[in-house]
């Protein structure tokens, strides 16, 4: 029964990763409306659940930041890239501090690290510019998803 699940849940992750790299402007949109929507929700149950100031500027950022979402498609392949940006500068930050310490990660790993931070901060600078790339990458992660859950 949990293997039969799995599969299910495997093909329609390949069906939605194929959705979004075949329409990855309808896809992008869909699911910044429906983060934005649901961010707008979540912020005005947050206000109604006590009016304490906490809820109530938690509540009002909730809702803002939903706004922009549901109005503004480009937030979330700036989201998008701006996560791959942080990444990025963990990774190298860690490549740089495997380098120059005595620890037991090998010189080799460090500077793959670096390599694959220097990769993820050009992957954000990608899906920033061009917000389509970003719905593709998501697609593809899904489809890979979606096979590993088939397979399992």
């Amino acid at each position: 029964k949990n293997m039969e699940r799995n599969q299910i849940s495997g093909i329609l992750s390949i069906i939605l990763g194929l959705i979004f790299i075949i329409c990855p402007i309808f896809s992008t949109a869909a699911l910044s409306i429906l983060i934005g929507l649901s961010l707008v929700f979540f912020g005005i149950a947050i206000i109604l659940s006590g009016f304490s100031a906490f809820n109530i500027i938690i509540g009002i950022l909730a809702i803002i930041v939903g706004l922009v979402f549901t109005f503004n498609i480009t937030a979330l392949s700036v989201l998008f890239g701006l996560q791959f940006y942080v990444i990025g500068i963990i990774l190298i930050l860690a490549g740089i501090v495997g380098i120059i310490s005595d620890s037991q990660i090998s010189k080799i790993a460090s500077v793959l690290i670096i390599i694959l931070g220097i990769v993820s901060f050009a992957l954000g600078g990608f899906s920033i510019d061009q917000p389509l790339f970003a719905a593709v990458l998501i697609g593809i992660a899904l489809i890979i998803q979606g096979i590993r859950l088939y397979m399992e």
